[in-house]
């Protein structure tokens, strides 16, 4: 199979979707792997170490696009993209088509595209491989973000995240339990901060408590409580995910005007859309904006800010499914392994996923996953 990976376009976007080590593995795998030049620069890895793990170096994005089967990304293509797409390929990238541009869709339609989102190839016991080393990142990116904004000189209150013997650590609230708010909790823990944890699914809280020995508070998630946590939060982390839907908005811009000011909110959901009412997407270049007196951290890829890391990280994740593909072919694979085939947003330019057909407000147009629900 001919693999094509295109330079990355969007703003602060240095990630890059194959590392020379997974061009290496799918080249011994019998496939060809088309670089576009310098793709892979902004994570540290040059041309030269491209060729010497056996992919070709293409001079444009037309020909990463144009050469390929399979295309794979990080972030999903943009408009000066679509007109790259080839008829029937298939494109491996996050997609987040729920909260992504109309045109998107209807680019993905119109050349017959298959189109596999990262974040919703799902396991069986609803596992989700590819989006789990992201969010890992974007977790333990958390306390750096938050250590440097509290800071006076950025506007924020001017408060040591750990505290010292005699002056108490910062309070940090974190919405959600999954992947990144454990990694998140469990970073701003080892920085000795105070970590409240709020998740609606008892299960996961008893699982955190477990995990951290009774050193995270727990709380269930519901409006009381997070008024209640939002209060006295020195930091606040948004880390809600539901695979296909837009996150929900679960903190109130009214919640947020009893933040004190200069607190900090990090909506690491802002990628799908944001759970706080005051978050708005910002980026690596820009960072930050203040609402309601509370700084704003709102970077969608931010952890692209440590792009080396997330490409290897995206790598190891995504390649099992790439190889899958590659040795069995797309039909094969979509037929035979579910947890791909969750992942499946379109499929040859039908809406192939019950849950985005229900966010869209569409019509499943083919069925791959018989049975399971939206």
């Amino acid at each position: 199979m001919e693999f094509g990976v295109p330079k990355e376009v969007r703003d602060g976007e240095t990630r890059v979707g194959l590392t020379p080590a997974g061009v290496f593995s799918l080249v011994r795998a019998g496939h060809t792997v088309y670089i576009e030049q310098n793709a892979g620069t902004g994570a540290g890895f040059d041309n030269d170490e491209y060729e010497r793990a056996g992919a070709q170096i293409v001079y444009s994005a037309e020909e990463a696009y144009g050469r390929a089967e399979t295309v794979v990304k990080v972030a999903r293509p943009t408009a000066k993209e679509h007109a790259l797409f080839r008829s029937g390929q298939t494109i491996f990238s996050f997609l987040y088509l729920t909260v992504s541009s109309p045109d998107l869709l209807h680019a993905f339609a119109e050349n017959q595209i298959t189109a596999i989102a990262y974040e919703m190839i799902q396991e069986n016991d609803g596992r989700l491989p590819v989006l789990l080393p992201t969010s890992e990142v974007a977790g333990r990116l958390a306390p750096i973000i938050a250590g440097r904004l509290l800071m006076g000189d950025r506007g924020g209150r001017g408060i040591l995240l750990n505290g010292i013997p005699g002056v108490p650590p910062a309070v940090v609230a974190i919405i959600g339990a999954g992947v990144a708010g454990v990694n998140a909790a469990r970073a701003f823990l080892g920085l000795n901060a105070q970590v409240i944890v709020l998740d609606r699914d008892l299960r996961q809280l008893h699982y955190v408590d477990e995990l951290f020995n009774g050193s995270v508070t727990t709380m269930i998630s519901n409006q009381y409580n997070l008024k209640r946590a939002v209060t006295f939060a020195d930091v606040l982390v948004g880390c809600v995910q539901v695979p296909g839907k837009r996150a929900p908005i679960l903190v109130s811009r009214e919640m947020v005007r009893e933040m004190r000011p200069g607190s900090v909110i990090i909506d690491l959901a802002i990628i799908n859309g944001g759970c706080i009412e005051t978050s708005r997407p910002t980026t690596l270049h820009d960072q930050t904006f203040v609402a309601e007196g509370i700084i704003h951290h709102c970077v969608p890829n931010v952890t692209a800010s440590v792009a080396r890391t997330a490409s290897h990280a995206l790598t190891h994740a995504a390649l099992p499914c790439l190889k899958a593909i590659g040795a069995q072919g797309l039909s094969n694979v979509v037929s035979n392994h579910s947890t791909l085939a969750r992942g499946v947003n379109l499929y040859q330019g039908k809406i192939a996923h019950p849950r985005i057909a229900a966010a869209l407000g569409r019509e499943i147009e083919v069925e791959l996953l018989a049975g399971e629900k939206s």
